[in-house]
């Protein structure tokens, strides 16, 4: 059961806990390869076909592997090196990622997202704890955020307890005083509870929980978390 009493601020996680990712990575890389097609056609269908740019992205973090927690400088790299084997020109890279960069933050908010921000923003201090690269001020919706701490800042990933333990400091507060909200159960609420906060699982999916400890609260949306945190 939540201690409402002990929070005094709110971790946030964004990808799929405040809209879904995939649909926006998707159409991301679609822009990428109709970008690329008339620029670098040998390089766009690389990343036109899943297996192909997966072993791409393997290849560059078998010789990158610091890449692995900064996945914006993972992507240009993976398009650096597209270009390269494609023999096509390298110094499209930037540009390319500009392109997935842009779509990447065009994300469709799920309809509970906005209400939900706006209740806990006007209780509590927000930070965004996430693994991803969403930037919140050009997602729209960093007004609602005191904080945000991803794992390329921090240089390390949830559910390591440091990116938790960072997040609490930015907010001014102590993890236990932090209830963090997100929709994965290993990264978001198994990383939370193990860096000593509350947590609350977003189970949009009706997915049953298979880990030994759980969470404080489980709720299907952000709108029913509003109302267990509500006086």
């Amino acid at each position: 059961m939540l201690d409402l009493s002990a929070i005094r601020a709110i971790g946030l996680d964004l990808d799929d806990t405040l809209w879904p990712i995939w649909p926006t990575i998707e159409r991301a890389e679609l822009q990428l390869q109709q970008w690329l097609e008339p620029r670098a056609p040998l390089t766009q269908i690389i990343f036109s076909k899943p297996d192909e740019r997966l072993a791409l992205r393997s290849d560059v973090l078998r010789g990158r592997p610091e890449l692995g927690h900064d996945l914006s400088a993972l992507r240009l790299e993976c398009l650096r090196e597209g270009l390269r084997r494609s023999g096509e020109d390298r110094s499209l890279a930037e540009a390319a990622f500009e392109v997935f960069l842009e779509h990447r933050m065009r994300v469709d908010l799920f309809d509970d997202a906005l209400p939900a921000l706006e209740f806990l923003a006007s209780r509590y201090p927000i930070v965004a704890i996430t693994n991803g690269n969403a930037d919140l001020r050009r997602v729209g919706i960093s007004a609602h955020f005191k904080a945000s701490l991803s794992a390329v800042y921090v240089g390390v990933a949830k559910p390591d307890p440091a990116i938790f333990h960072a997040a609490a400091a930015a907010v001014g507060v102590l993890a236990h005083q932090v209830l963090h909200i997100g929709d994965d159960p290993l990264l978001d609420v198994m990383g939370g509870l193990g860096a000593g906060m509350q947590t609350a699982w977003i189970n949009r999916c009706g997915t049953v929980w298979s880990h030994p400890a759980a969470p404080h609260a489980s709720v299907t949306d952000l709108g029913a978390l509003c109302r267990l945190l509500e006086p």
